[in-house]
């Protein structure tokens, strides 16, 4: 139990919010797929923390928590609506996980970019649920507790969020494989060879560009083998002559940075099976590269 009546009760206050800060930053990406977003409700977190009665806070990281899951899902149920709007697809904001591999979770789950931009399909509630079960490991009667519901309709949600990625992913490759078949692509792309990527992609392969109405993309996915190789041929001779590539960790999976000029145009991830490349996720919105285009960066 923690005794709130030091002579620093602020002081106390900050560092157990700051031990718990990087489950806090973990728990409110997953559910948001915005680290912007993200450290938003972290702020709001603190600002609640310190105005909290903490004399009967057992529990700082528990409570913390609870606050930072609840704050995430209203956050996400306003962003659904907000994104209705964006210009063509919405992605997920990829973060460095160089240094922290599992972003402050037991096990690295609910974090790779094509994870999340399943989830974003879910409610909320039920992305919470998945989150603090699969990422975090929270018993389902505190996750209960959490989410304010019963027991057994938490052990649906979860169920529900496992149905829905086990329906849209086949088995995943390992880290080795993953980037093997990124850099295959990436030669290919830029030759512009369509047996080659044909060759690399799934039947139903679908690549979504997320310019976010700033950069010029694709608004719309393209759907099929043979379409996305055909897409991916007619601007090779536009897009990558001049362009710089640098390896980096998105999400915990390798990640190709294409850069012009000294500029980052696009982070490519790739969502792979055991059958080729299921999706192309290429992240061009300038706001979303900014992990990889700060002066910290690297």
């Amino acid at each position: 139990m923690h005794v709130k009546d030091d002579s620093d009760p602020l002081g106390r206050a900050a560092e157990d919010f700051l031990a718990a800060r990087p489950r806090l930053f973990g728990i409110a990406y997953r559910i948001l797929g915005s680290a912007v977003e993200a450290e938003d409700i972290l702020q709001d977190a603190w600002v609640r923390w310190q105005n909290t009665d903490r004399t009967d806070v057992r529990e700082p990281a528990a409570f913390l928590a609870t606050i930072t899951t609840r704050l995430a899902i209203n956050l996400a149920q306003s962003a659904r609506v907000r994104r209705e709007s964006y210009v063509g697809p919405w992605l997920p904001e990829p973060v460095d996980t160089s240094a922290d591999p599992q972003m402050g979770a037991e096990r690295a789950e609910a974090l790779e970019m094509a994870v999340l931009f399943l989830l974003e399909k879910l409610n909320p509630v039920e992305r919470a649920a998945y989150v603090l079960r699969e990422a975090f490991d929270y018993p389902y009667r505190q996750i209960a507790d959490i989410l304010q519901t019963s027991q057994a309709n938490t052990r649906q949600l979860v169920s529900r969020a496992r149905k829905h990625l086990a329906d849209e992913r086949r088995d995943r490759v390992d880290p080795g494989d993953h980037r093997r078949l990124l850099e295959v692509f990436l030669n290919a792309a830029q030759r512009g060879d369509m047996a080659a990527l044909e060759e690399l992609l799934t039947a139903d392969v679908v690549s979504y560009s997320d310019g976010g109405g700033v950069r010029s993309a694709s608004k719309i996915p393209v759907f099929g083998r043979e379409r996305v190789a055909k897409y991916l041929a007619a601007f090779a001779p536009r897009f990558w002559p001049g362009t710089d590539i640098t390896w980096v960790e998105a999400n915990g999976r390798p990640a190709a940075l294409v850069s012009a000029g000294g500029n980052a145009v696009t982070l490519l991830a790739i969502d792979a099976s055991t059958e080729g490349i299921d999706r192309l996720l290429w992240v061009m919105n300038p706001d979303k590269l900014a992990p990889y285009t700060s002066p910290s960066a690297g």
